[in-house]
C-alpha cells in the first residue's frame, strides 16, 4: 500500500532509535554516551563479544563496524522481525502512537494475491517432491546419486522432479485451485496452438527457489533429456519471481554469512549444494543471468565482500570479467569483491568431490582482489613493446578506472594499477634486457691473462668512467627526479621515460619506484617522504646541481618544468646509450678489433654531441675523431684506458687534439 506523504518523516520524529534497537541489545556503558544520543552494542546480526554496533540516536541510524549493517528504525524491524516493510512501519507506528493509514484496496488485493501464489507454489513444491520417490523419476534419483547427493540432502534442499505427464497441472487442477492462478504462479502457460494449457515444466528435477523469507516463489529445473535445448530451465517473470531480484538459497546464506561464513557466489543449484553440504553454507547463485546490479547490492548487504567463484573455463571467466563491469560503478568504502578462478574446467563442485573441501578453502583464502582481475583481462596474452601499445593499455585502464564514482576508491584503484604497471614494465626490462648486468666477463682465445671482471659504465669512483660520464649520469638522474617531484602535475606526462630510466644509483631507483607507484597523487611529496623517510628527499632536492636548475627554482611553473625535463631526459639517454654502445663492442669483440667496432663507437659519440649541444657547448673541451665526431676528453681517455684493458692498445682511430 502507498503512504500517505509526510507520514514515515512523523514516524521517524517521533520514535527513538535506541528504544528501538535497545529491545534487543545490551549496551556497552563505558563506550556509549546516552546523553548525547551515541550508542554502542555488540552487534544483533552477528557473534561478536566487542561493541562495533553503532546508534546516532539523534540522526536516527546506525551502522556496525564488524559486519557493516546500516539503516534506520524501520529497517532495524525488518530485519530483526523478519517482516516486510510495512508490517515494520505497523509494528513502529503502534509504538509511536499513530493509526496507520486506511490500506489502499488494490495495493491489499495485489498483496492477497501474492499470498495465494506463494500457498500454491508451496503445493507444487511437496507435488515436486513426492513425484521424486515414484517409478517415472528412477533416472532422476540414479543422477542425483551420481552427483553425490544423499536422500538426506534432497530432503534438506527440497529437491523434486516434475514427470513429463500428469504433472502440477493437473494435481493443483484437481484440487480445485483455478488455472488463472497457476498460470500466474509461472507454473503452466496456454498454449500457442490454442489447445488449452501445459505444464512448464516436464522430465525435470526442479530445484525450488525462495526469497529471503523462505517462501517459495520459483523454480529451476534441470533438463533429463540430453536433446533438450534448455539444460536449465527457470520459472518466468510472475507477481513473485523476478530472477534478477532474487538470489538462490538466499535466506540460509544470509543466516550463515551473519555467523562469520564467508559469502560465496557460484553459477548454479549444484555447485551450491555442493559447497554447503561441503561446509561452506553462505553460498548463493543467481538465476540463469549474469550478476546484476540489484544482485550485487542483495549480495554486499550480506556481506561487505562477497567472493565469485564461477567455473574455470571460458564461459566462467566471461562471466567473472562481466561482473567487473557491472561493479565498478557501484562500488564504496569497504564493498567490494574478490574472485576465486576455479581450476581450468572445473567447477566447485568437480573440484570438492575431486579433492576435497580443503581444496576449495585454500581457492577461497586465496581468493584475489577485482582490481587485480580488471589488470588480468587488459593485460593477459598481449605485448607491450611499443610506446604505442602502452598508450593503449593506460587509455583501457584509465576508462574503467573512470565508471568508478566513488573519488577515494577511484584514487586508490589508480595506484594499485600504477604499482602493477610498474611491477610489469620493470620486469621486462630486466628480462629483455634493458638492465644493465653488474658484471661481465670477457676472455679471449689467446688472451687468457686479460681476463677480468669489466664494468664500462660502473658508479664506482675507480671505474674508468668514474669521475667523468658516470657523474654527468648521476647529476642529470637527480635534476630528473627532483624536476618530477617539485613538480607533479607535469610529472605524469613523463610517465613512459621515466619508465625507461636506468637508474644507475640504488637511492635514485628507489625514488623512481616510488614516483612510478603514485604519480598523480595529490601530494607526491608527501608519499616520498613517508615511503623513503625525510632525509632521501632533502638530500635530493639541495644537491647544488639541482638546487641551481630552472625548474626546481621556479616550481610550479610547467612551461619550464617539462622544457627541463625533455632536454635533460634526451641528453641522458644520448649519454646512456653511448655507454651500452662500448659495452656492447666490448663485448662483441673477439681476438683483433675492425673499423666496425670504432664505427659503432663514432656513432655514438655523435648522438652524445648532438643532444648535448647547447649545453655548455663554448666551455667543453673536446678531442676530435678522424671521422668528424667529437668526444670529450675525459670520456675519450677513459675510452682508451678501457681497450687497453681487453688487448687493444694501438687501434686504427686513434683520437687527434
Amino acid at each position: 500500500m502507498s503512504l500517505p506523504p509526510g507520514f514515515l518523516d512523523e514516524l521517524r520524529t517521533r520514535l527513538s532509535l535506541g528504544q528501538v534497537v535497545g529491545r534487543k541489545v545490551m549496551w556497552d556503558t563505558r563506550k556509549s554516551n546516552q546523553g548525547k544520543g551515541d550508542l554502542w552494542a555488540p552487534c544483533p546480526f552477528h557473534q561478536e563479544k566487542s561493541a562495533s554496533f553503532h546508534v546516532d540516536d539523534r540522526k536516527g541510524y546506525y551502522y556496525c563496524f564488524g559486519c557493516h549493517a546500516k539503516g534506520d528504525a524501520i529497517s532495524f524491524v525488518r530485519e530483526t522481525e523478519n517482516v516486510d516493510f510495512m508490517e515494520a512501519v505497523r509494528i513502529l507506528a503502534g509504538e509511536a502512537g499513530m493509526p496507520m493509514p486506511e490500506r489502499d484496496p488494490q495495493a491489499q488485493q495485489k498483496a492477497d494475491h501474492r499470498t495465494i501464489l506463494v500457498d500454491i507454489m508451496e503445493q507444487a513444491v511437496q507435488f515436486h517432491r513426492l513425484q521424486l520417490q515414484t517409478g517415472v523419476a528412477a533416472a532422476a534419483r540414479d543422477y542425483l546419486e551420481r552427483r553425490g547427493l544423499s536422500v538426506e540432502a534432497q530432503a534438506r534442499w527440497n529437491i523434486g522432479f516434475a514427470p513429463a505427464h500428469n504433472g502440477v497441472l493437473e494435481h493443483l487442477s484437481g484440487k480445485g485451485i483455478e488455472q488463472k492462478l497457476i498460470i500466474d504462479a509461472g507454473l503452466a502457460a496456454k498454449s500457442d496452438r490454442g489447445n488449452g494449457l501445459y505444464n512448464r515444466f516436464r522430465d525435470r528435477i526442479m530445484f525450488p527457489i525462495r526469497d529471503a523469507r523462505g517462501r517459495a516463489i520459483g523454480f529451476g529445473g534441470r533438463a533429463m533429456d540430453p536433446n533438450q535445448p534448455a539444460k536449465y530451465y527457470n520459472s518466468p517473470e510472475t507477481p513473485l519471481f523476478d530472477k534478477g531480484r532474487s538470489l538462490y538459497n538466499h535466506g540460509p546464506a544470509r543466516e550463515a554469512a551473519g555467523k562469520g561464513k564467508p559469502l560465496i557466489v557460484a553459477e548454479g543449484y549444484m555447485d551450491v549444494i555442493a559447497l554447503s553440504e561441503a561446509g561452506f553454507e553462505a553460498t548463493v547463485a543467481p538465476l540463469g543471468t549474469a550478476i546484476t546490479e540489484n544482485q550485487l547490492q542483495m549480495l554486499w548487504r550480506i556481506a561487505p565482500e562477497p567472493i565469485i567463484a564461477l567455473d574455470g573455463d571460458t564461459a566462467g571467466l566471461r562471466a567473472a570479467m562481466r561482473v567487473i563491469d557491472i561493479a565498478l560503478p557501484l562500488l564504496e568504502a569497504g564493498q567490494s569483491l574478490r574472485f576465486a578462478l576455479m581450476p581450468d574446467g572445473m567447477d566447485p563442485d568437480d573440484l570438492i568431490k575431486s579433492q576435497g573441501a580443503g581444496a576449495m578453502q585454500k581457492l577461497i583464502d586465496q581468493a584475489i582482489p577485482m582490481v587485480q582481475l580488471l589488470w588480468q583481462r587488459e593485460t593477459e596474452g598481449k605485448t607491450y613493446d611499443s610506446p604505442e601499445r602502452k598508450a593503449a593499455l593506460d587509455k583501457a585502464l584509465r576508462e574503467k578506472i573512470k565508471l568508478i564514482s566513488d573519488p577515494s576508491i577511484r584514487a586508490h584503484y589508480g595506484e594499485a594499477i600504477k604499482e602493477m604497471r610498474w611491477e610489469l614494465f620493470s620486469k621486462r626490462k630486466r628480462s629483455g634486457g634493458g638492465a644493465r648486468p653488474q658484471q661481465r666477463k670477457w676472455a679471449p682465445g689467446n688472451q687468457a691473462a686479460w681476463k677480468r671482471d669489466i664494468s664500462p659504465v660502473s658508479t664506482s669512483k675507480n671505474s674508468a668512467l668514474g669521475t667523468g660520464a658516470a657523474k654527468e649520469e648521476y647529476l642529470r638522474e637527480a635534476v630528473i627526479l627532483a624536476t618530477l617531484v617539485a613538480n607533479p602535475k607535469v610529472a605524469i606526462e613523463f610517465e613512459s621515460a621515466l619508465e625507461e630510466l636506468d637508474c644507475r644509483d640504488q637511492t635514485h631507483g628507489d625514488v623512481q619506484s616510488c614516483l612510478l607507484r603514485h604519480l598523480g597523487a595529490d601530494d607526491l611529496r608527501g608519499v616520498i617522504v613517508d615511503a623513503l623517510g625525510p632525509m632521501v628527499l632533502e638530500n635530493l632536492m639541495t644537491h647544488s646541481h639541482v638546487a641551481i636548475s630552472p625548474a626546481i627554482r621556479r616550481a610550479g611553473d610547467d612551461a619550464i618544468a617539462r622544457l627541463c625535463l625533455a632536454e635533460e631526459f634526451a641528453k641522458l639517454n644520448a649519454r646512456l646509450g653511448h655507454a651500452r654502445e662500448i659495452e656492447d663492442a666490448v663485448e662483441d669483440l673477439s681476438g683483433v678489433a675492425d673499423e666496425g667496432l670504432t664505427w659503432r663507437l663514432a656513432q655514438a659519440t655523435a648522438a652524445v654531441e648532438r643532444a648535448e649541444r647547447g649545453d655548455n657547448d663554448d666551455k667543453a673541451e673536446y678531442a676530435v675523431r678522424k671521422n668528424g665526431s667529437r668526444l670529450k676528453k675525459d670520456e675519450l681517455s677513459a675510452l682508451d684506458r678501457l681497450l687497453k684493458q681487453i688487448g687493444y692498445a694501438d687501434g686504427p682511430d686513434t683520437p687527434e687534439s
